[in-house]
């Protein structure tokens, strides 16, 4: 049974979810905050398994509140937000920094579109969330986790680097993109699993401590050096020909769309053995496929190691489909990009 904090400043909207929530038989709300500092208080009090925390809230906002809890009781924490303004998005985002794990879309009335499909993703991610360790997160890395040990030798120079990510991804991509130098001279494609409405925003948030650009891509666009790139949402994004990238509304792939497998497939036949792949925290199995596909391709991967995943979900199902040259903690991988592109 997992155990839910609730912590959202509108009545109707506490009522809902715990209404929403408790649909599923696994899942019992034990407690409901209307503000910031009210959620600390019970989350202290309650030991709750998983918080789901509002941005916008009077006394207390859900940054300061996500802080306040992981810094006294670590706890699961997942933000459900309807606000796609700027101001919330920077709210969401410093709490994702803060601690939170998530960021889902606020459900709306049951007679709205597409709420069945919110609400699988609710209770998916609360039931999924409430399993990860957060006191484990952002663990030292020895010098010798480092240093490179890049196992085959006859890799090419690689001309792009692309790189998956899921749950847990917004925070290793900020720590991982602000550890590469502004003269990093490959460009740089992501995707990373979002609820819609947010990849703006936090795009915006990850240019805030990032010294290269950061863009979300538009069709038929020509990459550069330095400069990184996102679909736009609910879009795969793939490369027509080397060097130039194009959307598709596509099927989802392994439920997701955008999906990593989908790029790393077409950085394969693209690039062949001149590109790196980097897979990054997450729940499920995108990217996996595709990351086998680009190293069978003569390309080099690399998957972020289990001690510093969110959720060691993505990386592990590479790992086991033989698709990983090598495994990494997360604050190794920007220094091995580094080198290998100057070798």
């Amino acid at each position: 049974m997992v155990r839910v904090l609730i912590v959202e400043d509108s009545p109707l909207q506490r009522n809902f979810l715990k209404m929403l929530l408790e649909s599923d038989s696994e899942i019992r709300v034990v407690g409901m905050a209307e503000n910031g500092a009210e959620g600390v208080r019970l989350a202290l009090a309650l030991k709750p398994d998983l918080i789901t925390m509002d941005i916008r809230m009077p006394v207390m906002d859900g940054f300061e509140a996500t802080r306040k809890i992981m810094q006294a009781q670590p706890t699961p924490i997942v933000v459900v937000s309807a606000s796609v303004e700027a101001p919330d998005l920077a709210i969401t985002f410093s709490a994702i920094k803060a601690g939170a794990l998530e960021v889902v879309e606020k459900p709306a009335v049951a007679e709205s579109a597409g709420f069945e499909k919110i609400r699988q993703h609710l209770l998916a991610t609360v039931k999924g969330m409430a399993l990860v360790n957060v006191t484990r997160r952002n663990l030292p890395v020895s010098p010798a986790a480092i240093s490179p040990r890049v196992r085959r030798p006859a890799l090419r120079a690689p001309q792009v680097v692309v790189i998956g990510a899921s749950t847990g991804g917004p925070l290793a991509l900020n720590i991982l993109l602000k550890a590469l130098p502004r003269d990093f001279a490959l460009p740089i494609v992501i995707i990373q699993h979002m609820a819609l409405g947010f990849i703006r925003g936090f795009v915006d948030w990850l240019q805030t401590e990032s010294a290269l650009p950061i863009l979300i891509a538009t069709e038929y666009q020509r990459i550069e050096p330095g400069k990184v790139y996102f679909p736009p949402e609910d879009s795969h994004l793939v490369f027509a020909r080397r060097s130039v990238l194009r959307m598709t509304k596509d099927p989802p792939v392994n439920y997701v769309r955008p999906s990593a497998s989908v790029l790393f497939d077409s950085t394969a036949k693209a690039y062949g053995g001149e590109a790196i792949g980097v897979l990054l925290t997450g729940m499920g199995s995108d990217g996996a496929t595709g990351l086998r596909a680009m190293r069978e391709s003569g390309a080099f991967t690399i998957a972020q190691d289990e001690a510093t995943s969110t959720v060691y979900g993505m990386p592990k199902a590479a790992a086991e489909l033989g698709a990983v040259d090598q495994v990494l903690p997360l604050e190794a991988i920007a220094p091995i990009l580094v080198t290998m592109i100057k070798v």
